[in-house]
């Protein structure tokens, strides 16, 4: 009965269990993959959103705004108090409030708005039997003054609302950037793990080749015991490397897979051909390529224009403030029994409103600065300070870039040449070890011969594969370093 019941869970397991896939993967679709389902990417893209919908709102806010309000119901009961020269007298205060408007808002470039408030309400005054019906309109204009001379925010916060975009949307580019390369060097040394595996695979096979001809040499005495024990050592070894080997490529699978936001059940093939395209970089185009396009250079310029912002906006505040407020409206009012209609109510203070006075009104107010014991102008030159501080900064880092880009294009070169020498090494020393194992064979030459010329294959197979993976990586950090492709030749926008 046990036996059926775990049979039953293991054949039921399939259908509990997510489905994997199999990705065959050479860097390209790896990159691709990566910007699509990497946490890093994901969250950058939703950073980039946020400024996106920040400029957005910057933007709307000098559009028409539109409000329709309404209060339905908004009934009091208090205690009023009643006061003459010789007397206070207290009433209960029964009131009954209805209203509705509209509202239309239009700000304006100038840090003024213009608007239109239109609507309609009714107050009972049950202690007075009274009601009071009223209709009213009223246009206005408020405008700050101390914008069209000083610091205008309308205009400042739309300034910093695309600056945050901007700077938002090159980051991302440059996180984007930096994947690339993460995904490059995991990549790569996924690659070098599973290239690994297999020259411990073919080492552990010569390995043991060299083990059985040793073998057969000392069974027919040719060679010492102690040889023979020492191939029996040298291929344990090999075993064990090759063990390690498979250990060390699982983890670098698993890294590689959660870079790149895979499952860790998914299958994963690389593609494994060494070839490269043969990069000749100027470092002068690469100098100036960088110093328009980092970041880090737009990001100071970002500070210095946020900075001259802040410090004109303190500057206002030491200023004499000024706003002209105008307005022109007219309304109804009438006094019905408490008892009459609402709609009679309504015609009465119609009438009204068609035969009252316009209201109208205009005032100019000033706030002028007397003494603040120099406060506003020390803020002013704090702010002036930190602007020259964000200038030196930024030189310090245009200065920095050209030393970091110099620095690599010069380990570009360094490692092409590298890498097209170590490919002749290769050559030479697979040549060099056939000849040693025919050799050792033949009975020419000891074991220990032999396990060196192994090691010297081993390391120049090693020795290249290193090297290759050392001038793709630099090929794409000067990529993310210039905004450039150099094996294309486009940039990168």
């Amino acid at each position: 009965m046990k036996k059926l019941v775990l049979i039953a869970l293991v054949l039921c397991i399939p259908f509990f269990s997510a489905k994997s896939e199999t990705y065959h993967l050479d860097l390209q679709r790896s990159i691709e993959i990566a910007k699509t389902k990497s946490f890093s990417m994901l969250s950058l893209v939703q950073d980039f959103k946020i400024a996106e919908y920040n400029l957005k709102s910057a933007t709307s806010s000098l559009k028409t705004h539109i409000e329709l309000n309404f209060v339905s119901p908004a009934y009091s009961n208090t205690v009023e108090a009643f006061t003459t020269d010789t007397s206070v007298t207290y009433y209960s205060s029964k009131v009954l409030n209805y209203e509705g408007n509209l509202t239309v808002n239009q700000p304006l470039p100038t840090d003024g708005y213009v608007y239109m408030k239109s609507g309609v309400s009714n107050t009972d005054l049950y202690s007075l039997n009274k009601r009071s019906p009223r209709l009213y309109t009223t246009f206005g204009l408020v405008q700050p003054l101390t914008s069209l001379y000083g610091y205008n925010k309308v205009k400042s916060d739309l300034k910093l609302a695309e600056l945050a975009y901007e700077r938002s949307k090159k980051g991302l580019k440059r996180e984007e950037l930096n994947l690339v390369y993460l995904v490059s060097s995991s990549f790569y040394n996924l690659l070098s793990q599973q290239k690994g595996t297999e020259i411990a695979s073919t080492n552990y096979d010569r390995q043991k080749e060299a083990y059985d001809i040793s073998q057969n040499k000392y069974k027919a005495g040719l060679i010492k015991e102690v040889e023979a024990l020492q191939m029996e050592v040298d291929l344990a070894e090999a075993q064990n490397n090759y063990d390690l080997s498979i250990i060390n490529q699982g983890a670098a699978l698993n890294a590689f897979k959660h870079l790149i936001g895979i499952d860790f059940s998914d299958s994963v093939s690389l593609s494994s051909e060494f070839k490269y395209d043969v990069v000749i970089v100027d470092p002068e185009k690469a100098v100036q390529l960088a110093l328009q396009n980092r970041l880090e250079i737009r990001e100071q310029e970002i500070s210095i224009e946020q900075t001259k912002l802040s410090i004109k906006s303190q500057k206002s505040s030491g200023m004499i403030q000024s706003s002209l407020n105008v307005s022109y409206g007219k309304e109804g009012i009438s006094y019905q029994d408490i008892n009459s209609s609402i709609s009679g109510s309504l015609q009465n203070s119609y009438s009204d409103f068609q035969n009252r006075a316009p209201n109208y009104g205009i005032g100019l107010t000033i706030k002028v600065p007397i003494l603040d014991f120099g406060e506003n102008r020390a803020k002013v030159k704090a702010g002036e300070s930190s602007l020259k501080q964000i200038r030196l900064r930024k030189l310090d880092v245009e200065r920095g870039i050209e030393r970091e880009v110099r620095d690599l294009v010069a380990d570009l070169n360094s490692s092409l040449k590298r890498l097209q020498l170590l490919e002749k090494n290769i050559v030479v020393a697979e040549k060099s070890f056939e000849i040693t194992r025919q050799r050792y064979s033949d009975g020419d030459i000891d074991s220990q011969s032999l396990a060196l010329e192994r090691t010297r294959l081993n390391t120049a197979y090693t020795s290249h594969l290193n090297a290759y993976i050392s001038y793709q990586l630099v090929i794409a950090d000067l990529m993310r370093k210039t905004f450039y492709d150099f094996q294309k030749k486009e940039l990168i926008n």
